[in-house]
């Protein structure tokens, strides 16, 4: 009996040690970098396939690099240019090759303007003779060598100029660009921010001609945001913003003639979008993708450049919407590789030059998730998909006839790949929910590792050290579908006990929570949790992506319906199993996902115990016409899609504890959607939290203000659940 009492003690005392032996995760540390993991720098492969660039920068002089590593050995190899050698330039913050390297574009003083756009001071560096020049003394806008590497074109003031390098000699090709009216050659606030285009001009493979984009705002509706500054009176932001059924830009499409400076019109056929222009491997081809404003029917247009004819290539019509593709590749015989949902599932397909499909390259109840390119010398195709689980990535070559397919990575989790130019080597990014992100260097042609250069094991050490729960992944049955799920419980979990249960979505159309990844900034956050007796759970409802078209597009015409009975539904059936408590069940999100956890605890007041909303949509009336249309139509034609499922129409049915957080400079969904959320709860006498954070934008962000949210988040959910 002593004996057994003397192993007892000696067991207690030992998970007494090992207990203590684990660090407790603050919020000081999940915001100060302590668990950043190390990422290789942004690359660029080189033409010769076998060597990348990188830009480097030494802290303590400020000098920039743009020094040359081997693929093969990670070794570098040269330096390219070195801002301590250029009197003009005292350093630089990003650069673009011409098309034949003998020539960099190198970015100083760079200011953002939206999420995507920047304006600033340019210099073209000639590699040969080691020579400078500088494109503008003013701040411009997306400055483009021509193909002949003799001309520069860029954007100032809304108009299009070229330089010509050997003469200094500017042309300006518009002269009616005027702010907040016409715009040439770069987009409007809405198609950069949901079409994820800034540049609206391209260069023929020539050099002697320039398709490009004008935009008349003048009738779209303007937007004003304070900016308050330190100064004693706030300022005001006007930018246009066209929201659900209001006025879009009148988007015309022009050729520009560089020998002779004359300017075409183009006329298409009936559309509201142009939101792709790009030239073909024949230089007097253009095409375009055009859309109507449901963005249910697409065009692929040809344009002859020399008699502006314009001829529809490839046509799309969807009951809900069509994605625009980005994977548009042109092969020497000018047919091309196109990605599509048409028959259910994103895959790629392969047409001749006038349209008709050669071939479907890619087919089966999985999703292509990323298009890296085709390789002429090969004559294979490289891409990323789900075939082994929509939480998972793998990357696979193919060849255009649909053959000899092959996967080119092994680990299961998620696989992303950086391909040399000319597709001997890629690098691969590998991470799943217990793994660091990995980067090894592999063969194209078969996936054979080359070399290992970064697997963050410190980082995996580190965490370890924390004693982490598992991430579980798992499927939840739920109004007749399977939805990917996945759970975090506390460290100590007891099955015989009860805990409050927190849950995490997003639910965007086409988007995914669920998957298998390390962890990110908020899954640190959920770690936390967890440790302070929280059971987090993160579901991926009916209107999310990558299994099939139409479990994503179910949704249409109805965001807030089917989705939020999801989560509802989800909590519910968790709340059924004995270790959850049911009285005691949580929901945050961010955007897309205030507006969702918001509906959740007003539809689902007889579930949710409390929310938090940071940002959210809380009417798709407030938000933009090309993200809600796609989705809602307009709010004429379909005002009760857009009132039934808006949080501001339910307040009446708030019980629970609920925190609206959101900042006062969000360009993207407007803080306007809280004021008129605040004001609503407060006309139906409803008690309620809330915080907003002067001038910051749709992230939140900058100094101590993500720390600040997030021990104001942390304490709402102690003090509420």
């Amino acid at each position: 009996m002593k004996k057994a009492y003397r192993l007892f003690a000696f067991l207690l005392t030992l998970s007494t040690v090992i207990t203590a032996q684990q660090k407790e995760i603050t919020l000081e540390e999940i915001w100060d970098g302590t668990f950043r993991q190390e990422r290789l720098q942004s690359l660029q492969s080189l033409n010769n396939g076998t060597e990348y660039v990188v830009l480097n920068r030494d802290r303590e002089s400020g000098n920039s690099t743009i020094d040359v590593y081997s693929y093969k050995t990670g070794e570098k190899t040269n330096t390219l240019v070195n801002s301590a050698n250029l009197q003009e330039v005292e350093n630089f913050s990003g650069f673009e090759f011409s098309e034949n390297e003998n020539k960099i574009i190198l970015a100083t003083n760079l200011e953002s303007i939206f999420r995507r756009s920047t304006r600033g001071i340019y210099y073209v560096y000639d590699v040969q003779s080691k020579s400078v020049q500088k494109i503008s003394e003013d701040q411009i806008q997306e400055p483009t060598l021509s193909p002949g590497n003799d001309k520069v074109a860029y954007v100032f003031e809304n108009n299009i100029y070229i330089k010509d390098l050997t003469s200094g000699n500017v042309t300006q090709v518009t002269s009616d660009g005027k702010k907040n009216e016409i715009i040439n050659g770069v987009t409007d606030w809405v198609y950069e921010e949901e079409f994820s285009i800034v540049r609206a001009f391209d260069w023929n493979k020539t050099g002697n001609k320039i398709a490009f984009l004008k935009f008349d705002e003048s009738e779209v509706p303007e937007f004003s945001m304070d900016i308050y500054g330190q100064d004693l009176y706030q300022t005001q932001n006007r930018f246009k913003y066209p929201k659900a059924g209001e006025a879009n830009s009148d988007v015309s499409l022009h050729l520009y003639d560089v020998a002779s400076g004359e300017t075409n019109d183009v006329q298409l056929a009936e559309y509201e979008y142009i939101p792709r222009l790009q030239w073909t491997n024949e230089s007097d081809v253009l095409s375009v993708q055009t859309l109507n404003r449901h963005q249910n029917n697409l065009n692929l247009i040809f344009i002859n450049a020399t008699n502006r004819e314009a001829n529809v290539i490839l046509n799309e019509v969807d009951e809900a919407y069509v994605d625009v593709t980005d994977n548009l590749t042109f092969l020497d015989d000018n047919s091309f590789i196109w990605t599509s949902e048409q028959d259910g599932w994103n895959h790629i397909y392969h047409y001749n030059r006038s349209g008709k499909l050669k071939n479907q390259i890619t087919e089966g109840q999985w999703e292509v998730t990323n298009y890296y390119g085709y390789d002429p010398g090969s004559k294979r195709i490289f891409y990323q998909s789900t075939e082994n689980g929509s939480i998972n990535r793998d990357v696979y070559s193919i060849r255009p006839n649909g053959r000899s397919k092959q996967r080119l990575t092994e680990g299961t989790g998620n696989n992303s790949a950086d391909f040399s130019a000319d597709f001997t080597y890629f690098i691969n990014a590998f991470t799943n929910a217990t793994t660091p992100t990995q980067y090894t260097l592999h063969l194209a042609k078969n996936g054979k590792l080359v070399r290992e250069i970064e697997d963050n094991a410190a980082l995996a050490q580190q965490v370890e050290e924390y004693g982490f729960s598992p991430k579980e992944f798992s499927t939840i049955n739920v109004n007749g579908n399977d939805l990917n799920m996945w759970m975090v419980r506390p460290s100590d979990f007891d099955e015989t006990k009860e805990y409050p249960l927190f849950m995490f979505q997003y639910s965007g159309p086409g988007s995914q929570s669920v998957a298998n990844t390390f962890y990110n900034t908020n899954d640190y956050w959920f770690q936390l949790l967890a440790n302070e007796g929280y059971i987090v759970v993160a579901v991926d409802p009916r209107g999310t992506g990558l299994k099939g078209a139409d479990f994503k597009k179910v949704t249409q015409k109805e965001l807030g319906k089917y989705e939020v009975e999801d989560i509802i539904q989800s909590a519910k059936q968790l709340g059924e199993r004995s270790y959850i408590d049911a009285d005691r069940i949580g929901i945050w999100g961010w955007s897309y996902g205030g507006f969702m956890s918001s509906n959740a605890i007003l539809k689902g007041n007889d579930t949710f115990k409390m929310a938090i909303a940071v940002a959210p949509v809380t009417s798709w009336r407030f938000y933009d016409s090309i993200y809600t249309e796609r989705y809602m139509t307009t709010p004429q034609e379909n005002p009760s899609g857009y009132d039934e499922n808006s949080p501001i129409n339910h307040v009446e049915k708030l019980k629970g504890a609920y925190l609206l957080v959101h900042g006062t400079g969000d360009d993207n969904v407007h803080v306007q959607n809280s004021m008129r959320m605040i004001e609503a709860l407060v006309q139906a006498n409803k008690q309620f939290d809330w915080a907003i954070y002067p001038d910051k934008n749709h992230g939140i962000y900058g100094g101590n203000t993500r720390l600040h949210l997030y021990t104001l988040m942390t304490n709402f959910i102690k003090e509420n659940l």
